[in-house]
C-alpha cells in the first residue's frame, strides 16, 4: 500500500539523489531515512552510524549453508 505524503522539494531532490547512488528509488531512500531516524531515536545511546549498520546488517540474507566435505 502507498500514500501520498507531502515534502519539502529540497529534501525530495537530495532524497533522489541520494536514492540514484544507492541504487534505490527516491521514496525507498525517504522510507530508509525513516526507518534509520526510528531506530536511532529508539537507540539514542548509540551512535546513528552503529543504528545504520545494524540496520544494514539486519536486512542482509543469512549465510547459514552447511558445506559438503
Amino acid at each position: 500500500m502507498s500514500v501520498a505524503v507531502r515534502v519539502n522539494e529540497d529534501l525530495y531532490n537530495y532524497a533522489k539523489t541520494i536514492a540514484k547512488a544507492e541504487i534505490r528509488t527516491t521514496s525507498g531512500q525517504i522510507e530508509y531515512w525513516a526507518r534509520l531516524g526510528i531506530a536511532a531515536t529508539q537507540n539514542p545511546d548509540l551512535p546513528v552510524s552503529m543504528v545504520e549498520k545494524l540496520l544494514i546488517a539486519k536486512s542482509e540474507p543469512s549465510l547459514d549453508f552447511e558445506f559438503i566435505e
